[in-house]
C-alpha cells in the first residue's frame, strides 16, 4: 500500500511542479507530502482518517501533528509554519521543510509544552491570534530529527525513498 502511495504521491508531485509552472500558484499538495514522507522516513503511524490535532503516532504512542513547507530558495525570511490549535489533542509538532519540488531537507520536533510557551508569548498578533510561529522560531524551540547523521545511513534516494 505504501508504495502505491509513494507512486500516487510522485506523479501528484509532477503534476503540481507543472501547474506551479503554468500558473505561478501552488497546488496545495504540501500536507499530504509532508505527512507521508514523516510517517515513513521517521517510523510514524499515520492515522487513518483525520484526527482533530492530530496526524500520526508515534512508536512511543505519542501524537504528533505534521506541519509542512515547501521553500524555493529565494524564499523570503519569516516564513510560517500552518496554524498549530492548542485546543486540540496533540503531544508534538513535526515541521517537514521541502524544497519547492517536494524533496525532503529536514524535519524537526518541538513539544507542547515550547510551542504553547512561543504561541503564548506577549508580542506577534499572528502567532498569538493564528497560532502561527515563524519557521526560524519553531528550529529554535524544536530539535531536528531528520536527516540524523549517523556513522552509517542507508537506503535514503534522492526523492526520499
Amino acid at each position: 500500500m505504501n508504495d502505491e502511495i509513494e507512486e500516487l504521491l510522485v506523479a501528484a508531485i509532477d503534476l503540481a511542479a507543472k501547474y506551479k509552472k503554468l500558473t505561478g500558484k501552488p497546488l496545495g499538495i504540501t500536507g499530504e507530502v509532508a505527512e507521508f514522507y514523516a510517517s515513513k522516513l521517521l517510523g510514524l503511524k499515520l492515522m487513518e482518517a483525520r484526527s482533530a490535532g492530530y496526524d500520526a503516532i508515534g512508536s512511543d504512542a505519542r501524537k504528533i501533528q505534521i506541519k509542512g513547507r515547501s521553500l524555493a530558495d529565494s524564499s523570503k525570511p519569516g516564513q510560517r509554519v500552518g496554524a498549530i490549535r492548542l485546543a486540540h489533542e496533540w503531544d508534538s509538532v513535526i515541521l517537514v521543510l521541502m524544497d519547492d519540488v517536494f524533496t525532503v531537507k529536514e524535519m524537526w520536533e518541538a513539544y507542547r509544552p515550547e510551542v504553547t510557551y512561543a504561541l503564548l508569548a506577549p508580542g506577534s498578533k499572528s502567532r498569538n491570534e493564528r497560532g502561527s510561529l515563524s519557521i526560524s522560531k519553531f528550529k529554535q524551540i524544536g530539535r531536528k530529527v531528520w536527516p540524523v547523521h549517523l556513522h552509517c545511513v542507508s537506503g535514503i534516494a534522492d526523492r526520499n525513498s
